[in-house]
């Protein structure tokens, strides 16, 4: 089975405008977003090729200058799996096309191995995605995201055969009950990372976009409102911390966390 990585980057970001060329400072220096998101892409095993997709002269001479392929795309994009859809039609023939979202440097090889294994062993799926379950210190960040206002990480809940039920910037499913840091929870981070095949992601934005991807801002959310199933990989963290950066106070918390995992 061949696999193509896809890494979606918009300059034009609503929330953090340019945040593909922020600097996050590491252990190993000062390295842009989208550097350590490609760089966290070739570390998984099993991908036959890793590309920048954008549609920004700033994000495509930044990216060839530290060696990353790039693949130009459209400004008409409405989301990363649009922009997918442009770069399998531009690059056919793989089996399995990865979407990791340039928002997620600290995403383990090991969560994208795991996810393309678990679609490729389910013939019904037509995407798949990663669920983490959250500790207390993951979901007391996400209720503080709430209730200072913040739109955090996505939550997603699952019913029989792991088969997506909804997906959600608000915390869901609802939980009164109070956490410490190492606690599990029964809340399941939803991890941006998608595979997909390469009809149903070809087909996608011929879809409809439906009321519940328009108020959540959540491009998955067209499967399910288009009547296709997505399927959800439980993860685990290995003792990894997992963060993605949606707002400008994000950069101080991935920093932190590289920081600790050195």
């Amino acid at each position: 089975m061949s696999v193509l990585l896809a890494i979606p980057a918009r300059y034009a970001s609503t929330r953090y405008p340019g945040k593909p060329l922020v600097s996050l400072k590491g252990p190993d220096g000062d390295k842009t977003l989208i550097r350590r998101s490609w760089e966290a892409a070739m570390a998984v095993k099993g991908v036959d090729r890793v590309v920048v997709a954008t549609d920004d002269d700033r994000i495509r001479d930044h990216a060839a200058a530290f060696g990353a392929e790039v693949v130009m795309t459209s400004s008409n994009a409405q989301n990363g799996t649009e922009r997918c859809a442009e770069v399998a039609a531009k690059l056919p023939g793989y089996d399995v096309v990865v979407n990791l979202q340039g928002d997620a440097p600290l995403t383990p090889a090991w969560f994208v191995e795991d996810l393309v294994r678990g679609l490729l062993a389910d013939p019904g799926a037509d995407i798949a995605t990663p669920v983490l379950r959250c500790d207390g210190r993951a979901l007391n960040g996400f209720l503080a995201d709430r209730r200072a206002g913040r739109v955090g990480g996505t939550t997603a809940v699952f019913g029989a055969g792991m088969r997506g039920l909804y997906f959600s910037k608000e915390v869901i499913p609802f939980t009164s009950k109070t956490y410490a840091d190492s606690d599990e929870t029964p809340v399941f981070h939803h991890v941006g990372v998608y595979a997909y095949r390469p009809a149903a992601l070809m087909a996608y934005p011929s879809w409809p976009i439906g009321p519940l991807e328009t108020l959540e801002g959540l491009e998955q959310l067209r499967f399910l409102e288009n009547g296709r199933q997505v399927l959800c990989v439980e993860v685990k963290a290995q003792g990894r911390q997992f963060w993605e950066l949606n707002n400008p106070s994000d950069v101080a918390v991935i920093e932190s966390m590289m920081a600790e995992m050195g």
